[in-house]
């Protein structure tokens, strides 16, 4: 049941990230199992609870999220800059809010800290650097998040072994293009798939989320009791034991990523949200089944001001994520990634160039 490892993409000079976690069973994630008659649609808000209470402890801010019957998406920035600021005791109260952690560690975060050795002050601070280099590692993040849920689903299903796929899927995004496309892509997924009309009403996204609020299930009171009442067995990754569930359970849940249009802010997302969400609208309403081809004159002033082609965008709203690899951005970008990696190809460039370029 342990959540598997996923080969990280290297660092690309950028901090976003766009991933994609897939269940390995038959049997749903959440929604309906038409095989068994069972509704998991409640596993929506597990997802979307554990997602904000790990941005609440990692230096990983949630910019878009979309959690699907049998997959979710996530849209993240890593904010290396941040956990260097971090103290050690911040470093440790942090990862332990996760895992139990060795004994020195325990006690240099009590009142017993005064009577550590020199040597044992040095083992724990040693540690903390390792957990420093965890706490902004977008494999950790998505490793704990989903042997979180993992377990649960199978308390739950009253079941074992492997509930997610081999590794969760990455793609770097290069650039604010590739951050937007990326962002509608994630948000327009309930619509994309026929689930939703409107993105307000796409349930367990985050265009919902920030234009109706939360579900009422998230974080809720019952959630909790039905919680602790799961017996979990000893579980860790790489050597580092999981708290049991009844002790996460209450962690403090992050907001998601604002939005600044001056892109001064480093932790914002660097667009207007009025701009963003007449993006989304307007993609979506072309992706209604009941207004095919419907698609407004004007296009909205991102596409404008970014140089990305209204038409095509639409056109590759079905499939642009997985028109590209392990990178997403304009041709320049790409051209670039390939000159560093010192690759002759990298997969995407024609959707690049279709998509990303004007004229």
């Amino acid at each position: 049941m342990t959540a598997p490892r996923s080969v990280l993409v290297s660092l690309e000079d950028t901090p976003w990230y766009h991933c994609v976690c897939r269940c390995v069973r038959r049997a749903f994630l959440c929604g309906e199992d038409q095989l068994s008659g069972l509704n998991f649609d409640h596993r929506r808000g597990w997802i979307v609870e554990r997602i904000q209470q790990l941005a609440g402890l990692f230096a990983i801010d949630v910019a878009a999220y979309a959690v699907m019957s049998n997959h979710y998406h996530i849209v993240v920035r890593i904010d290396r800059e941040r956990v260097l600021e971090w103290s050690i005791e911040e470093v440790l109260r942090r990862w332990t809010a996760l895992f139990t952690g060795p004994l020195l560690v325990t006690r240099y975060l009590s009142a017993s800290r005064g009577s550590m050795s020199r040597a044992e002050i040095a083992e724990v601070e040693a540690l903390a650097e390792v957990y420093r280099g965890r706490l902004h590692d977008l494999s950790w993040f998505m490793r704990t998040l989903n042997e979180h849920i993992a377990r649960r689903a199978n308390a739950e299903d009253g079941v074992k072994g492997r509930f997610w796929e081999g590794r969760f899927k990455s793609q770097a995004l290069l650039d604010e293009k590739a951050l937007l496309a990326a962002m509608a892509y994630v948000d327009l997924n309930p619509v994309r798939a026929g689930l939703a009309e409107t993105p307000e009403t796409s349930d367990y996204t985050s265009i919902q989320e920030r234009v109706v609020g939360l579900p009422e299930e998230v974080g809720s009171e019952a959630g909790s009791q039905e919680t602790a009442t799961i017996k979990n067995p000893e579980i860790t990754l790489d050597g580092e034991r999981l708290r049991p569930e009844a002790e996460t359970h209450a962690l403090p849940q992050a907001s998601l990523m604002p939005f600044d249009p001056t892109a001064q802010t480093p932790w914002a997302v660097p667009f207007a949200f009025k701009d963003y969400l007449e993006l989304v609208d307007w993609t979506g309403r072309a992706l209604r089944a009941d207004k095919s081809g419907y698609i407004e004159t004007r296009e909205p002033k991102m596409l404008v001001r970014l140089g990305i082609d209204g038409e095509r965008f639409i056109g590759y709203s079905k499939r642009l994520l997985k028109a590209f690899g392990t990178a997403v951005g304009a041709p320049a970008a790409l051209v670039n990634l390939c000159a560093r990696r010192q690759a002759k190809y990298l997969r995407g460039i024609r959707a690049a160039r279709a998509v990303f370029v004007v004229g």
